[in-house]
């Protein structure tokens, strides 16, 4: 793993490192390439120094007797970013802090696995944070990031597609899918767009109405 990554300019996404399950190495180096700016949250840091990654901003709430400042040895310069609010996951305060910095996009990985309820957390807060925040939520089965209202693009056939939404999304039609939805409502927990595919080479197109519905692109 590069001990640094490659600064472009203000347009590239911002990259957050959670405590969730570990992605692949060739993941995480893709993703540190194009980041010009990451950030790690307090209970991934170890894990993260161990891989040699340069890492701009520490964030956290630093309980449990965590010492921030013991990273500065290691890393340099390293803004600390102490938040104490306990309403709130340390995620979401990364997210937060970005929009304060007037960040527009942010890759997330390490934020699935382990825990279901960070999980299910983590991935729900996409729409939460949409009217600021572009963001997408990566690891080594799934990008994850929410749909517009209009959404096209090109997918080879067979590629496994699955359309979570958010509470209740309404009028939601899709072309080019096996199993094609017409101007149709999902609703978490009763019915969803799980497991659907690609039907053919080419534009896939998905629209819906109102709600906030979630695209998964996923990699079996």
């Amino acid at each position: 793993m590069s001990s640094h990554h490659i600064v472009r300019d203000d347009q590239e996404p911002a990259l957050i490192i959670a405590n969730g399950a570990a992605c692949s190495s060739e993941l995480l180096g893709q993703l540190l390439e194009w980041s010009p700016f990451v950030i790690v949250l307090d209970s991934a840091m170890e894990r993260v120094l161990e891989l040699g990654i340069k890492v701009d901003v520490l964030l956290g709430d630093f309980d449990n007797g965590f010492d921030p400042e013991y990273y500065r040895n290691f890393q340099y310069p390293l803004e600390i970013v102490h938040t104490p609010d306990q309403d709130k996951t340390d995620l979401e305060k990364a997210f937060d802090y970005l929009i304060e910095k007037g960040h527009k996009a942010v890759n997330v990985v390490w934020a699935t696995g382990r825990r279901a309820d960070h999980t299910i957390t983590n991935m729900t807060n996409i729409v939460r944070f949409q009217n600021n925040l572009k963001i997408v939520i990566l690891d080594d089965y799934s990008k994850i990031f929410q749909l517009p209202k209009k959404y096209k693009k090109w997918y080879p056939k067979g590629f496994p597609i699955s359309i979570i939404p958010v509470g209740t999304v309404n009028g939601i039609t899709s072309t080019n899918l096996d199993y094609p939805l017409n101007n149709e409502t999902l609703t978490i927990g009763y019915r969803t767009g799980s497991s659907n595919h690609v039907a053919k080479d080419g534009i896939v197109l998905i629209e819906h109405k109102d709600g906030d519905l979630l695209m998964m692109e996923c990699f079996d």
